[in-house]
């Protein structure tokens, strides 16, 4: 079993919480992270994909929370049952002051998002995702990206074999964690279950499906996955698929919700406008699952394919997403591009407005040239801008000079240690 950075934050939130919702893609590791901090913590567990619970809770709301007493209980799979929801709110509310804890909720589809469901539990709730494994939890390194991107300290000097081939190797895997073990005909088997069994039945629910909903997603979501690591006008979704604008809009923001995709908005200097840029990156939450419905089964096929880089960028992205959670430091995410279309992958936001730009790169080598987004993302911020960073497949961390600024150039393969 993995141990996963996000236990300890768990832990503690639950100290200083009512409630914690945990929530992220299925089959991300919840359930068995979830009974962890129950067995830990002396919580009881139920799980809600249970009929006989399930047709208890419809029956009576209150009265199953109410059942619990004084015990402190982990709810996993939540989302079957929304209705609980006031009952929780009501449990919540009777609590004194000191009582922390109650409840630890898990669910695969956002549902908390929403205004109107953050507004039911004002205060009392925290929330956590949990993405499939990160390559530091695969390889059982401690190290936190972000911190480290953060930091003024020196990049840690340890690196590993970043060749092509092992990179290409890990995109394909992919995190979650039953794959890990997998042959490749293992690891074909079981998304194609994925995409069956979970993906088209949870998106039903959670969209009143008509017609043909089930071509569309079939085309849709490997279409998105050609995308990972690119910029995403809906209408050339919507031409090429031969779909309509808005229901092409509506399909990728059901996809996020359930942790299949991720839209990282533009950096701008109005933070108002960002929400609202018109032109989101696209990245697929999981390479592995990319992959597999891109038709790419071997490190020899992905690298020749045009999608490589793309999807490298979208592991470095996610694997930002991924240690976010559990950095020191609240950061936002988002993309750089001017109208010269000068780009950089990556801009970490701090909570000061001061950023660091982070730029990806497949090569093992790096050159001025490849700091020209970064130097445009420094103009166009001003005094916001501290650092710019190229992370490469290279084995050493270098310095670069441009126009007065200083850039590093640092290796990926510090996360990637034993992570094969």
């Amino acid at each position: 079993m993995y141990s996963r950075s996000l236990e300890p934050l768990i832990r503690e939130l639950l100290a200083e919480f009512r409630i914690v919702y945990l929530t992220g893609p299925r089959q991300a590791g919840k359930t068995t992270l979830a009974r962890s901090v129950a067995e830990g913590l002396g919580m009881a567990y139920i799980t809600l994909d249970d009929q006989s619970v399930f047709e208890s809770i419809e029956s009576d709301p209150h009265g199953f929370v109410r059942a619990f007493g004084s015990r402190r209980v982990v709810l996993d799979e939540f989302q079957y049952a929304p209705s609980l929801l006031p009952a929780i709110k009501e449990a919540s509310d009777r609590l004194a002051l000191h009582e922390k804890g109650k409840f630890l909720l898990t669910g695969s589809a956002d549902i908390f998002r929403s205004a109107r469901t953050q507004e039911a539990l004002p205060g009392h709730m925290a929330r956590l995702e949990l993405l499939p494994l990160s390559i530091t939890e695969r390889s059982g390194n401690p190290l936190n990206l972000i911190d480290c991107l953060l930091s003024d300290d020196p990049w840690p000097t340890r690196t590993a074999a970043t060749d092509r081939k092992a990179i290409a190797e890990l995109l394909l895997r992919g995190g979650y964690p039953e794959v890990q073990d997998k042959s490749r005909r293992g690891r074909q088997a079981w998304f194609r279950s994925y995409m069956e069994g979970r993906l088209y039945k949870d998106f039903e629910s959670l969209h009143a499906a008509r017609g043909d909903y089930h071509s569309r997603l079939r085309a849709l979501t490997p279409y998105l996955a050609g995308l990972s690591g690119n910029l995403l006008k809906y209408a050339n979704v919507a031409n090429d698929l031969e779909l309509d604008d808005h229901l092409v809009k509506n399909y990728i923001e059901i996809l996020e919700l359930m942790f299949i995709v991720r839209r990282s908005s533009a950096y701008l200097k109005n933070r108002a406008k960002r929400r609202a840029a018109p032109m989101p990156k696209l990245h697929y939450i999981d390479t592995g699952l990319a992959c597999h419905l891109l038709g790419l089964r071997s490190a020899e096929q992905l690298l020749r394919s045009a999608h490589y880089g793309g999807l490298l960028e979208s592991l470095i992205y996610v694997e930002c997403c991924k240690h976010a959670d559990w950095a020191d430091e609240d950061i936002e995410l988002h993309h750089f591009r001017d109208r010269r279309k000068r780009e950089v992958d990556i801009v970490l936001e701090r909570g000061d407005s001061k950023i660091v730009g982070v730029e990806v790169k497949a090569s093992a080598s790096v050159g001025p040239r490849d700091f020209d987004g970064l130097t445009a993302l420094a103009d166009f911020s001003g005094s916001a801008f501290e650092r710019g960073v190229v992370l490469y497949t290279g084995d050493k961390a270098l310095s670069f000079q441009r126009s007065g600024r200083r850039f590093q150039a640092l290796p990926i393969g510090v996360l990637m240690a034993g992570a094969g």
